[in-house]
């Protein structure tokens, strides 16, 4: 079958034949339809060896009829063992959901990241009614749903995004004030939602409230944050940091299916400003890197 593998010594990504996957037990095996792009995914590529398969998003058809799956059914899932930019995949069966007919592969396959880690994001956070949230990374893919599911739970979320074009339709879907600069941020807030890393992770730390907590959850940046006991103090008091890793906790394949649902009602939007086919997968990748995607960016296959 094809796959896309990494190529380190060009900087782009290939593709190539590979050995089909041989379900184990308990795994589901998946026809490809769409998968979409994270930044994780890009940041991932440098670190790996010629031939490693990217790719966590799934979305497409169940192949063979196992594990309470059936041929046909059009599903969405996680892998937490990359390689989903190929043709088949095989997923544990807890990682995967049937989709709602109204919703299309492309939409389905944003979610197993980006909606899955903004959900869980909202989860550890508690009740956030009447709460002030600030978000960074805002216009990205999951930004873009922490600020709706943040919204939705009776917060003011205060949303930074990288520039003012990219801020564009943040305050539709909830955000009640839309900014470009960490810094011009007016705290204190009780929970930030962090992906940049670096300075603005130090920013975030100057602007949580006594006891509220900062969920770094992500560094776009690259940069490292050198972190100071007295940050932690002069209204910062009792204010935690926690690194947040989504793909622990509940099972993955139910929460996969309340956000199906979600985007399938339109009480949540699947926010997706590229799609093209996977053979155009470098262009693509470069999109993303050089920040010119706003949300979601997917690739189609077949």
């Amino acid at each position: 079958m094809r796959a896309i593998v990494n190529t380190p010594a060009t900087g782009d990504v290939a593709f190539r034949e590979v050995a089909a996957p041989q379900p184990g037990p308990g795994e589901v095996l998946i026809d490809l339809r769409a998968v979409s792009v994270n930044r994780g995914e890009i940041l991932n590529l440098p670190g790996n060896a010629e031939g490693w398969r990217p790719g966590w998003d799934v979305a497409g058809v169940v192949a063979e009829t196992s594990n309470g799956f059936t041929a046909g059914q059009r599903v969405v899932a996680l892998s937490l063992a990359d390689g989903s930019w190929a043709e088949q995949i095989a997923v544990p069966a807890e990682a995967v959901a049937v989709i709602p007919d109204a919703l299309g592969f492309a939409e389905a396959a944003t979610l197993p990241v980006a909606a899955l880690a903004a959900l869980r994001l909202i989860r550890e956070s508690g009740t956030l009614l009447g709460r002030r949230v600030l978000l960074t990374g805002a216009a990205g893919g999951v930004g873009r749903i922490l600020v709706q599911l943040a919204a939705a739970a009776g917060a003011k979320v205060t949303a930074v995004a990288g520039n003012a074009e990219r801020g564009k339709g943040l305050d539709a879907l909830g955000a009640a004030e839309v900014i470009t600069d960490v810094n011009a941020a007016e705290g204190p807030f009780d929970a930030v939602y962090e992906s940049a890393g670096g300075a603005s992770l130090t920013a975030a730390l100057n602007l949580v409230g006594p006891g509220g907590t900062v969920y770094s959850y992500g560094n776009s940046s690259g940069e490292t944050t050198p972190v100071s006991f007295f940050q932690f103090f002069g209204g910062h008091e009792q204010a935690v940091l926690r690194h947040f890793l989504f793909v622990t906790g509940a099972p993955i394949g139910a929460d996969l299916a309340t956000l199906a649902q979600l985007v399938a009602e339109g009480r949540l939007a699947a926010e997706i400003s590229l799609v093209r086919d996977w053979a155009e997968v470098n262009e693509v990748l470069a999109a993303v890197r050089d920040r010119q995607v706003t949300g979601k960016a997917v690739l189609t296959i077949g």
